[in-house]
């Protein structure tokens, strides 16, 4: 591999990112307060490595990506700034430790909303605004926003597309993949607009109304309140946040589809319809389990019930009531949706709804040639035959998600974390979700656990984000080598 070229872009990268400090500077500008300065020391240093990287690696310019490459600058590249975006907690004073800048850095990016902070009303509004900024960011990605910006990266950005963006077959909608990554930021951010627009009808202040729709977009989940939404205990702005949700568990290019004028685009798209049917069963089921138990009023119950199911299932994270307190089929139901996720496409994490449907098709297919040994059954979406690659890459994903799931839980207890913390914290953070149950529940959150356990955790929330091949594939010798 060309490692210098590598560094070169994960150098652009960096710079780029640092460009973007400009933005909550401006809002502690506007605030008078104390955020000004660690945020301007952050973009100096990130500006100026970025700088230092890319000057080092110059006229490495190519015309072309090998799929290693690709893996490699989104692996680096996310890394790096997740690296540089803790910088403002750490100089501002926000955390301690280094540790827990990083946990909060990476935990934004990756849209995961795991938090380590335990005040968070008091953190001055630049830095809570560049907390909410970096998740809106990592939504869509890093690398397909430099990619529909970067016109440099564009050529042979197929490789940087196909690592990054959270589908077994990634969903090219123009014929460049340039502008396929303008159209979905251009969608991404029309969609962004109108939740600002309705969040501030109903008389969330500006400051609030964009923060959150930073972190609803992206299904991060970070809010600028300790209670999260619950701090405005308004049914408006939760059916508002319910309904955006949903819109971004589904796959952009749907809405790209439905915006050009294709009207039936959701209904006709099957994952879809998986996943719209999933979110209306497991809300029925867990409204009707707390009504009588935890909610005596049955809007209330569905109020809460389908918010804390497409908050988690979506993989955003948000909460309006302590879930932990519910009967314990919901509990079970909201531990499931950590698992499930959003479709394909979309800025939600999880096993997504896709890979979903087509494990179940191919137990059915195994169970059909049990009883029919000689038929020749192919396993079809949407009406179109799925190939066996992608087959065994959908196999493959699901095992090491789960295997990697159970070692990464185990490693977790190890340290000395109760059993119930431990499966979630774990499932938590490769879901990219943010709350679990126990020391990180949704009225708690990650600062009790131990360092060690805070870098597992972010190598978790990296698995998450990244679809865990484009990370784990670091670790295997034979991509080192010639």
């Amino acid at each position: 591999m060309r490692w210098r070229f590598i560094l070169n872009m994960v150098g652009v990268l960096t710079f780029f990112l640092g460009l973007t400090m400009i933005l909550p500077i401006l809002v502690g500008l506007y605030f008078s307060d104390s955020s000004v300065g660690p945020l301007f020391k952050s973009l100096v240093i990130t500006v100026l490595a970025g700088a230092f990287m890319c000057v080092c690696s110059r006229n490495q310019k190519t015309e072309h990506i090998s799929q290693r490459e690709g893996m490699a600058i989104v692996a680096f590249g996310w890394m790096a700034v997740g690296l540089f975006s803790a910088f403002p907690f750490y100089f501002g004073g926000v955390f301690d430790t280094f540790t827990n800048s990083i946990f909060e850095s990476v935990s934004g990016f990756t849209t995961t909303g795991a938090s380590v902070l335990i005040n968070i009303e008091a953190v001055p509004k630049g830095i809570l605004f560049w907390r909410s900024l970096i998740q809106w960011l990592g939504g869509m990605g890093i690398i397909v926003l430099s990619i529909a910006i970067l016109p440099f990266i564009g050529v042979g950005g197929m490789q940087l597309y196909k690592a990054e963006v959270p589908s077994p077959v990634p969903d090219k909608l123009k014929p460049r993949i340039s502008d396929t990554a303008k159209v979905l930021w251009k969608v991404y951010g029309l969609i962004s607009l109108a939740e600002l627009i309705l969040l501030m009808m109903g008389g969330m202040s500006f400051f609030d109304s964009l923060c959150h729709t930073f972190t609803t977009m992206p299904t991060g989940g970070f809010s600028t309140k300790n209670a999260s939404i619950a701090h405005f205990n308004s049914a408006y702005f939760d059916t508002v946040i319910f309904i955006f949700m949903l819109l971004a568990g589904i796959n952009f290019s749907l809405h790209f589809q439905f915006l050009k004028g294709n009207t039936l685009a959701f209904w006709r798209d099957s994952e879809c319809r998986f996943f719209l049917l999933l979110v209306v069963i497991l809300s029925l089921i867990v409204s009707v389990d707390i009504f009588g138990s935890v909610y005596e009023d049955m809007g209330q119950a569905a109020q809460h019930g389908a918010f804390q199911v497409v908050s988690i299932i979506t993989t955003t994270g948000y909460v309006t009531a302590d879930y932990t307190k519910w009967p314990p089929m919901s509990q079970v139901i909201i531990f499931l949706c950590m698992f499930l996720g959003a479709s394909a496409g979309s800025t939600g994490g999880g096993m997504k709804c896709i890979r979903i449907i087509l494990c179940i098709k191919y137990c059915y297919k195994e169970m059909f040639t049990m009883v029919h040994p000689r038929a020749v059954k192919s396993i079809k979406i949407g009406g179109k035959s799925v190939s066996e690659d992608v087959i065994r890459s959908v196999l493959g994903f699901l095992a090491l998600y789960i295997g990697l799931f159970a070692v990464c839980s185990v490693l977790l207890a190890g340290m000395g974390v109760d059993f119930l913390t431990s499966i979630t914290a774990v499932a938590s953070s490769i879901g990219n979700i943010g709350p679990g149950f126990g020391m990180v529940g949704p009225v708690e959150n990650y600062a009790q656990l131990p360092q060690a356990g805070k870098w597992l955790l972010v190598w978790c929330m990296l698995l998450g984000r990244l679809e865990i091949y484009t990370v784990i594939i670091l670790l295997v010798p034979e991509f080192w080598r010639k």
